[in-house]
């Protein structure tokens, strides 16, 4: 007896393992064939045809980025932070994120808070658009399974294709258009000669275009003036601030006071002694190190400086002072706190300083870093300004203001000499500060900053 299968041909075997496509079959159902073997054979054999199926192997059995899709959620921001303004996507729907890479950034009142991926693959959907507000655990998108391959890639293969077709191409058309184009060339000579303009054509031609004048009929120049406008939406943080100190301005019964400060011998003082602060704590000598120290002696003789009304009727006074720096960032202003600074010398608090400024620049300020603060120093000097009157930050009872050194004549001895000098203001609540108090208190960090010698002896 022959086995039904020894009469299957090897195509046949092929096609039934899904190698080679199978050609179509007029039914599906089960066929029952009368096959007459080429032996002699005593009685024909039936053989059950059972229908094609293509063999085919499941992609999710092999693949091991076949997982489902992740989705990403804004994370926890602190306690007091519910939601915040997603400011802008870092990938697109298709890019290629590794784990643990920023996704989103979410502007908040106080700091921006990175989305972070929770795995690696390909952006499949942007549930959120920029500007949006979002909330603590909201969905914002999918990353589904993949590997890094960028759209850039994609492009560069695309572009490589489409060159190397066209440079064929066009071999194809150069081989074909040789001959005739060698037929061609003689004739072609002699009719590019009878048919050439004359130099002074060539010449003439573009020197008169160039002469025509321009339309302009309102005789406003070549160029009309810009009347463009753009439409900003505010963020969050410049509202938050926007709100504060203008809830500071209705609350604080402000009152300011002014002073002027020759910065002679503290300038010879810095130039004395930088390179050796440089060279021992590796930090450079500035003058907000000795304007904080100045400030940390004189908030000691006038507590009510560093107090803060709280509940509306209670005062709270402080032995410790935590310094707010005012830094300028381009999404606003910040005021990162260096705390205890009441026990820093002069180069520890220039050192702590030079790190919030660089963390505000670089984004990386944390809410720990902006909670708080007992005084401010706001030095608006840096970019020019001559005096100005600053705004408390409440809880907040006072600020002070520096500002620019310029040189300027006067009275020193009943003798007129140039001096650098530089203005300095205090913004105080009258609600809690006297006015002989504020004028004290400024006239310590004038007698200070005149004789920095006397702050390293206190």
């Amino acid at each position: 007896m022959i086995r039904p299968s020894y009469l299957r041909s090897l195509a046949h075997i092929r096609r039934r393992l899904g190698l080679v496509p199978s050609p179509p079959c007029r039914a599906y159902s089960h066929r029952t064939r009368t096959i007459q073997s080429s032996r002699s054979l005593p009685f024909p054999h039936k053989v059950t045809l059972l229908p094609f199926r293509p063999f085919s192997v499941s992609s999710a059995q092999y693949d091991s980025n076949s997982s489902p899709n992740t989705i990403v959620r804004v994370p926890p921001m602190a306690e007091s932070i519910t939601e915040g303004t997603l400011g802008q996507f870092n990938k697109a729907v298709g890019d290629f994120i590794e784990a643990d890479e920023e996704l989103a950034s979410i502007q908040t009142d106080k700091i921006d808070v990175s989305v972070n991926a929770p795995r690696k693959g390909v952006i499949t959907k942007l549930l959120v658009a920029e500007g949006d507000a979002v909330v603590v655990d909201q969905e914002i998108a999918e990353v589904g399974p993949g590997d890094a391959y960028s759209k850039e890639d994609a492009k560069d293969r695309d572009e490589a294709s489409q060159v190397s077709e066209k440079s064929s191409s066009k071999d194809n058309i150069e081989e074909t258009m040789e001959p005739s184009t060698h037929r061609q060339s003689a004739s072609s000579t002699a009719e590019r000669e009878d048919s050439q303009p004359s130099v002074r054509t060539q010449v003439e031609e573009p020197a008169l275009m160039s002469l025509a004048p321009a339309e302009n009929p309102e005789g406003l120049g070549e160029t009309q003036p810009s009347r463009a406008e753009e439409v900003v939406k505010m963020t969050r943080m410049r509202q938050t601030t926007a709100k504060r100190l203008k809830e500071s301005q209705n609350t604080a019964a402000f009152l300011t006071t002014f002073n002027e400060v020759d910065m002679s011998r503290l300038i010879n003082f810095r130039k004395k002694n930088k390179d050796g602060v440089l060279e021992k704590h590796g930090v450079k000598l500035g003058f907000m190190g000795p304007m904080t120290r100045a400030s940390a002696l004189a908030l000691k003789e006038i507590p009510a400086v560093n107090a803060s009304i709280e509940g509306g009727d209670t005062i709270v006074y402080r032995d410790y002072v935590d310094l707010s720096v005012a830094a300028a960032v381009p999404k606003g202003l910040v005021t990162p706190v260096l705390r205890n600074v009441e026990s820093m010398s002069i180069s520890e608090i220039e050192r702590g300083i030079a790190g919030l400024v660089k963390k505000a620049r670089d984004g990386k300020l944390t809410l720990s870093d902006l909670s708080g603060g007992t005084f401010t120093i706001s030095n608006s000097g840096i970019w020019g300004s001559l005096f100005g009157t600053p705004i408390i930050n409440l809880p907040q009872t006072a600020v002070l203001g520096t500002y620019g050194i310029q040189d300027r004549p006067v009275a020193v001895d009943g003798r007129v000499e140039i001096r650098p000098m530089m203005y300095i203001a205090l913004t105080y609540d009258h609600r809690i500060i006297d006015g002989r108090e504020a004028v004290i208190f400024l006239n310590l960090i004038k007698t200070y900053l005149e004789d920095p010698e006397r702050m390293l002896l206190e």
